[in-house]
């Protein structure tokens, strides 16, 4: 199959609530309506001609006539609102139960092994914090004590901030690695490494963040792709979320616009067929977490703004995905947490039937089966592809 497909996640652009956010304290959540209404209207006339507004639910974006692309919603199955359950359940693993998460910190029995382990001298924080907030409060002690910070959320995460001039970015990674060997045991999803520089009231987190997964529990597309000796190209932390499994190439990315910057080096440049997976970090990391609606609008202008460039590098058979992994709505004022979302699934590129209604989709498993027909394998996985209602 002489195809390309793109499958470019907005992280945490979710679209209206789904019927079970009430059980995560989510019910009424809405991160598209929501910033379009604080941040005081949203142009994005390349998502709008894709369909966007056209979406079930979404009422703040505006309707063209006829969209030029398929659009729809896809509902989460699995029990969770983080990013790896978000991106497992697309390329076809679905969770059965959530990930366990510490509402009360980390036991000292983890602690403890970490830090015997790390050779540390202790940790500071070891409760859910905001990570912004929790480098004001704790960042100097930091610096003065050599203590990591740890920190947790409502995501099964085990967060290590430090300083990357003072504690040191190669010996954050290896008390990452650390973390990681010992949470194996108990299924922890992530342990996130958050650096950090300045000086205490100007400290800045920094593009060098790594994510350490576990690998997914069963086979995904990805890997079936990789068999199939179809390449896949994580853009951002895509091979982190995967654990590096069935990626055969990873591309660092510093933000939105480098990674869209990077996704269009890409487009112009990498031969058909193969898989180009991108997340998009900063919707998530600089403007949900830290409810900011005004500066989610802006990121998402500046996305549409790109995206027509790079819609204009693709070939005739080219298809892209658009779509989210959970939602992170900048209204929300009880946490600073994902939310509990439906998320857009819009399809672009010449090859598309323009003003297809997809439909609300029962898995984001959809999309890995799409991604697998759309490059010649019958899709095996939970999904079920909608290719043959979005190709003209």
């Amino acid at each position: 199959m002489h195809r390309r497909v793109f499958v470019i996640v907005l992280d945490s652009l979710g679209i209206g609530a789904l019927p079970d956010a009430n059980v995560f304290g989510d019910e009424g959540a809405h991160t598209l309506d929501h910033l379009v209404d604080a941040a005081g209207g949203l142009d994005v006339p390349e998502l709008e001609a894709i369909g966007l507004g056209h979406v079930h639910g979404v009422t703040r974006v505006k309707r063209v006539e006829v969209p030029r692309g398929a659009f729809g919603r896809c509902s989460e199955r699995a029990p969770g609102k983080d990013t790896s359950t978000g991106h497992w359940e697309m390329m076809g693993c679905v969770l059965e139960r959530q990930f366990p998460v510490f509402p009360s910190g980390f036991p000292p029995s983890i602690i403890d092994e970490f830090v015997r382990t790390g050779k540390l001298p202790g940790v500071l924080c070891n409760a859910p914090a905001s990570g912004t907030e929790v480098l004001e409060r704790l960042g100097a002690e930091h610096i003065a004590s050599g203590k990591p910070i740890v920190y947790t959320s409502a995501d099964s995460v085990f967060q290590i901030a430090a300083h990357e001039q003072h504690f040191g970015l190669d010996r954050l990674y290896e008390c990452c690695r650390i973390a990681r060997a010992i949470l194996d045991v108990h299924g922890v999803g992530r342990v996130i490494a958050r650096p950090f520089v300045g000086e205490p009231g100007s400290f800045r987190r920094t593009y060098n963040r790594r994510d350490y997964s576990l690998a997914p529990f069963r086979e995904t597309v990805l890997d079936r792709l990789t068999r199939a000796r179809i390449p896949v190209i994580g853009v951002g932390k895509i091979e982190d979320i995967f654990a590096g499994k069935g990626i055969a190439e990873s591309i660092h990315s510093e933000g939105n616009q480098d990674g869209m910057r990077r996704t269009l080096g890409l487009a112009r440049t990498r031969a058909a067929p193969c898989l180009v997976f991108v997340n998009l970090v900063d919707f998530d990391m600089l403007y949900g977490h830290r409810r900011d609606a005004r500066g989610y609008r802006r990121a998402l202008e500046e996305f549409d703004a790109g995206y027509r460039e790079f819609a204009r590098a693709l070939s005739p058979d080219d298809l892209v995905l658009l779509t989210a992994d959970h939602g992170n709505d900048p209204t929300f004022t009880k946490t600073t947490d994902h939310t509990r979302e439906y998320v857009p699934l819009l399809a672009d590129g010449a090859c598309v039937r323009p003003g297809v209604e997809l439909g609300t989709r029962a898995s984001f498993a959809d999309i890995g089966a799409t991604v697998e027909e759309a490059l010649g394998l019958a899709p095996v996985g939970p999904g079920r592809s909608c290719l043959r209602e979005i190709l003209r």
